[in-house]
């Protein structure tokens, strides 16, 4: 390597401005965009502010494929350009001077730096760079007091600045940061010594006597444990153990590892994990005949299909090119301190890293649980989130993998913010809806997501359609869909996949994603249950969770060895909360939770996930590494154990617990009970039965019914279900069981609105609470199908009164466990919950229940429950009781109706031989 690579540049004595030497750098990745600000004034009533007519501003964007910049606010677009380059130049810490403002500069820079690097005043500092060369001062021999370049390249961030902006692809590449310092060797002063053979640069004259004898201290002998990865993905990942001598420099232990002469042919990674922390990877520089320099990091197809012996792990965790075998070690000096910085890497920290790089992984690493947690599928409330918000682990996984902050942009469907003929239009259709009285707008959000490469290459954008009261709902639900589906295609698909809100760009998302399908398609997290049981204890006292709860368990998780003989715990937590139905946890610990009482135990074997995911979850790995490989693992499990500590019930029953005695949901269900014994029905379906309260209740009140069944469309809430009607029917003989008439018991798993023969002939058809959670077209098709198709006798149908969700919000006690933004909706009630679609005031229940029963033949009568019809606002659950017409009472099920099973049967009871079976 000598001078002649240095790139010929002409002086010029032409003035150059921050604009044009953005250009020369970065050429058409350089993109400013510049937008016009727009202020107004107000007059002193608020109701008329008017626009005042003055000059625009402006501000621009610049965003290079490193970082981005916001101009100062100017009068002129020109100017904005420019402010914004000046500010782009000196963050790149290139300062251009009115006499040779030319791309000279950062050669003439990194000369300088290096030769400041030498100086006696450098030495003292308390520097991660001033450590290395206070540490080669203890070198034997020629090597005493050379510093390899690479550590120059790698450990001073003002070099490593200055490199990127000679040439942007130093960024990835370890070995152009050590070119670019070597092709200035021959400019260095004489003071400096640069060998362009042995890589490193020393001092030509020893330093004073009076600045070195102070600063050479003996260091301890230590050992660090670190990570081998061998560059070959056929070859295992292994421990291994560092040991640094007194009076040495630790880069030569490393490079003794590694197979190399001495330090000076090690290269160094940037720093990975914590801004503090000193881990990075250390590999060994190439031979000549395998360097290509010119090699493009992004396009990663061409690098991870070639023979050569690239290290796609070390490479797929930094970032950046590396090749042949690669130590990952936490070894180095920091700021403010002379003593040489050290922590232990294990297993477990090398699998962290890997699965933090997928969107699941980061949020499994934030709840400290790796082998119990998963990403939710969605953002419902601050109230019950555990662990990092959706947008902070999308802005986390971008920062992982180097790309741009992701682009957040919120849209309101308020006609402010909408063209001048729309704000008519909804102008007009507000006032025409009201009768010329000006209504309130309810102003909803939605949120766009963009994610942009460091080039400015646009990979994803998320469009959602759905509309939210709040913006920052809007905002975390956008970044949790781009999250889910980023998690869907890095680890099971090599194809991006393309959603209704969610459109990949194919050829951008390869050349940044490629190596993860290489990675991860070995990492299967999808956990079997071993025999689908699970062992519950305790007794079967007090509250059990529902859709919606927040529920907080103990639990234990263990590695069991074939036959029982050895078990070691992975991971366990004293209090871990999560929500109840929306997928925060594994499916199987889910369903065991929702069968289980406040203070009961359970157990339950799960088939063992990839040898990566009890690593990256196990504390001790050198010990799991030892189990895992003693035996064979093919009879090896996982074993669960947890305790029910307590339930926090949703926002809806809370509230409703507070102003009435008995609950709400009790004094429904007993509404039903009365309507039910008056009816002498002998057959009743609950549709949206849930966890079977309403099924529960009937074994304990004496009535005529024969024959019940369940519909719902969540299996584990039939699972739970099933296994209190199980126990309450085995428990119970027909002498002291009130309901004693009753034959046939049976839970079906479908969907309301699809019409399933079965369903047909039932005596009376309940629908409690249920039909709010459905869209409303989807409700009309529901009472449709219902009276058209399966024609009960009576059909009792309750759904939350809107008007009287003011009294129960008012009646809430304040807590801290309320969400805070909820507390800010004043001028109109927000629903009962969460999951509801719409909530009906009187009027529009009214008009839908009379609509329905005059299309199909059927009389409807009102009533309710918690409050009077008398005042206002009447009840707080309205219900609606219809009953079939006298001409068509034998029309138990129409003639024209063929038999269709849609419905799977989930569990059966039969009185005839007491044994129940069941699927789940």
């Amino acid at each position: 390597m000598d001078n002649e690579g240095t790139p010929n540049v002409a002086m010029k004595k032409a003035n150059l401005t921050p604009k044009a030497i953005i250009y020369k750098k970065f050429g058409d990745k350089a993109v400013y965009k510049v937008e016009e600000l727009e202020e107004s004034t107000q007059d002193g009533c608020p109701r008329l502010a008017r626009a005042q007519k003055r000059p625009p501003l402006f501000r621009c964007i610049l965003q290079l494929p490193e970082f981005s910049v916001v101009s100062e606010t100017c009068k002129r677009k020109k100017d904005a350009e420019q402010s914004a380059a000046e500010i782009a130049l000196h963050k790149l810490g290139i300062h251009p001077s009115m006499n040779n403002p030319t791309v000279q500069d950062p050669w003439d820079e990194l000369v300088a730096r290096v030769s400041y690097l030498f100086s006696n005043e450098f030495l003292p500092t308390l520097n991660p760079l001033s450590g290395h060369f206070r540490a080669v001062l203890r070198r034997e021999g020629d090597l005493n007091g050379s510093v390899p370049i690479s550590v120059i390249a790698s450990c001073d961030s003002k070099i490593n600045n200055l490199c990127k902006s000679i040439n942007p692809k130093a960024e990835s590449d370890p070995l152009l940061l050590t070119s670019l310092i070597m092709m200035n060797a021959s400019r260095l002063p004489k003071s400096v010594y640069a060998s362009k053979d042995q890589l490193w640069v020393c001092r030509k004259d020893p330093y004073p006597t009076e600045i070195v004898q102070p600063l050479i201290t003996q260091e301890e002998s230590i050992s660090v444990q670190a990570m081998h990865i061998p560059y070959s993905q056929e070859k295992t990942v292994a421990p291994l153990t560092l040991k640094f001598s007194s009076n040495g420099y630790y880069l030569d232990v490393i490079a003794q590892y590694l197979g190399v002469t001495n330090a000076s042919r090690v290269l160094l990674s940037r720093t990975i994990g914590k801004a503090s922390s000193e881990m990075r990877f250390y590999f060994a520089i190439p031979e000549p005949s395998m360097l290509d320099s010119s090699m493009d990091f992004l396009n990663m197809n061409e690098v991870s299909n070639s023979k050569g012996t690239f290290n796609s792990r070390a490479s797929y965790i930094s970032g950046q090119i590396i090749s042949g075998d690669a130590i990952l070690a936490s070894v180095g000096y920091m700021w403010r301190s002379a003593d040489l910085f050290h922590e232990d890497v294990t297993p477990c920290t090398y699998y962290r890293l890997i699965i933090s790089k997928i969107p699941g992984g980061i949020f499994k690493l934030s709840r400290e649980a790796v082998l119990t947690s998963e990403l939710p599928l969605g953002f419902i409330t601050r109230t019950n989130w555990r662990g990092l918000y959706p947008r902070e682990i999308l802005c986390a996984f971008c920062r992982n993998h180097r790309l741009s902050e992701p682009v957040f942009c919120t849209k309101s469907n308020s006609p402010f913010e909408t063209s001048q003929s729309d704000k008519t239009t909804v102008a007009e259709s507000a006032l025409s809806a009201s009768g010329g009285r000006s209504v309130p707008i309810e102003i909803k959000f939605r949120c766009e997501v963009k994610l942009f490469s460091r080039c400015q290459d646009l990979i994803l954008e998320c469009s959602p359609k759905q509309f939210y009261k709040r913006q920052n709902d809007a905002i975390q639900n956008a970044a949790l869909t781009v999250l889910s589906c980023l998690n869907t295609s890095l680890k099971d698909s090599y194809m991006p996949l393309n959603l209704v809100d969610v459109r990949f760009n194919y050829e951008n998302f390869v050349k940044v994603f490629s190596l993860c399908r290489s990675i991860h398609e070995s990492w299967a997290m999808d956990l079997n249950c071993r025999n689908q049981i699970f062992k519950i204890e305790g007794p079967e006292l007090g509250s059990s969770p529902c859709n919606g709860s927040l529920v907080c368990i103990r639990y234990f998780v263990y590695l069991v060895i074939e036959g029982g003989d050895a078990k070691e715990c992975l991971e366990s937590c004293d209090e871990f909360e999560f929500e109840i139905g929306n997928g925060a946890v594994l499916p199987h610990l889910e369903a065991c939770v929702i069968q289980m009482f406040v203070d009961q135990t359970a157990s339950f074997s799960m088939e063992l996930p990839s040898k990566e995911w009890i690593l990256a979850a196990a504390v001790d790995s050198a010990k799991i590494l030892s189990l895992l490989s003693s035996t064979e693992s093919e009879g090896h499990c996982l074993e669960y154990n947890l305790s029910l500590l307590r339930i926090v019930e949703p926002l809806e029953e809370r509230m409703e617990q507070a102003l009435f005695s008995p609950p709400l949901s009790k004094q429904r269900l007993e509404y039903a009970l009365q309507h039910i014994k008056k009816s002498d029905a002998t057959s009743l379906v609950d549709f949206g039965c849930g966890s079977g309260s309403l099924l529960q209740s009937i074994l304990d009140y004496p009535t005529s019914l024969e024959k019940i069944a369940g519909v719902d469309i969540s299996q584990k809430s039939l699972n739970r279900a099933a296994k209190v009607l199980h126990t309450k029917l085995s428990s119970n003989s027909d002498a002291i069981m009130p309901s004693a008439n009753l034959k046939s018991v049976l839970l079906y798993e479908g969907s309301i609105t699809v019409f399933d023969s079965r369903m047909c002939a039932f005596d009376i058809g309940t629908c409690l609470e249920v039909i709010e959670h459905m869209e409303e077209d989807q409700a009309c098709l529901f009472g449709d199908i219902v009276l058209s198709s399966f024609r009960p006798k009576i059909l009792i149908v309750s759904t939350p009164n809107y008007e009287y969700n003011v009294i129960l919000q008012r009646s809430n006690p304040s807590s801290h466990e309320d969400d805070p933004d909820e507390k800010t909706q004043s001028e109109s009630c927000k629903f009962r919950n969460h999951d509801h679609k719409f909530e009906w005031t009187r009027k529009q229940f009214s008009h839908w229940a009379l609509e329905l029963a005059k299309r199909h033949n059927y009389s409807v009568e009102f009533g309710g429950v918690g409050g009077s019809a008398e005042l206002e606002p009447g009840f707080a659950s309205q219900i609606a009781v219809f009953r079939r017409g006298i001409q068509s009472q034998v029309d138990d099920c129409p003639m024209n109706i063929g038999l269709s099973h849609c419905y799977e049967v989930i569990w059966e009871w039969g009185c005839s031989n007491s044994v129940s079976s069941s699927l789940w």
